[in-house]
């Protein structure tokens, strides 16, 4: 799946939420005391933001956070993608994927077994609906 056809899906979703949310909005003043443009405050899931349904938000929320993760440590340790291909026991194009967050590309699973061979336990959190806002 390509980025363009995921822009597309977001596009509609997106602008009914700026609808729902411009009761939301707020202007702020700089110390020139111009207004800029009116920003609106995050759920505290970019995903949802955009629209996708709160299963999906929270699965692409998950991945996007998994892989800057293992971005993190190949950028820590210097390694080169072909370097990082050869720690995983993958080829380099996945860690091309990866250093591009192509959250498409990869499962929830299969970034949690690039992060054991790297030696690193995840370890998560569950909360109610309610109260992960």
């Amino acid at each position: 799946m390509s980025f363009m056809p995921l822009i597309k899906k977001v596009r509609k979703p997106y602008k009914e939420t700026l609808k729902k949310r411009e009761k939301n909005m707020r202007n702020y003043s700089t110390k020139e005391g111009k207004k800029k443009e009116p920003w609106i405050e995050s759920c505290g899931n970019i995903y949802k933001d955009f629209g996708f349904d709160d299963e999906e938000a929270a699965n692409l929320l998950a991945r996007a956070t998994l892989i800057l993760q293992l971005i993190q440590i190949i950028k820590s340790h210097g390694w080169t993608q072909e370097k990082a291909a050869k720690a995983l026991g993958v080829k380099q194009p996945r860690i091309a994927e990866i250093m591009n967050m192509k959250t498409e590309c990869f499962s929830v699973d299969l970034l949690l077994n690039y992060l054991a061979r790297l030696g690193k336990r995840v370890e998560m959190t569950i909360k109610d609906i309610n109260q992960a806002a």
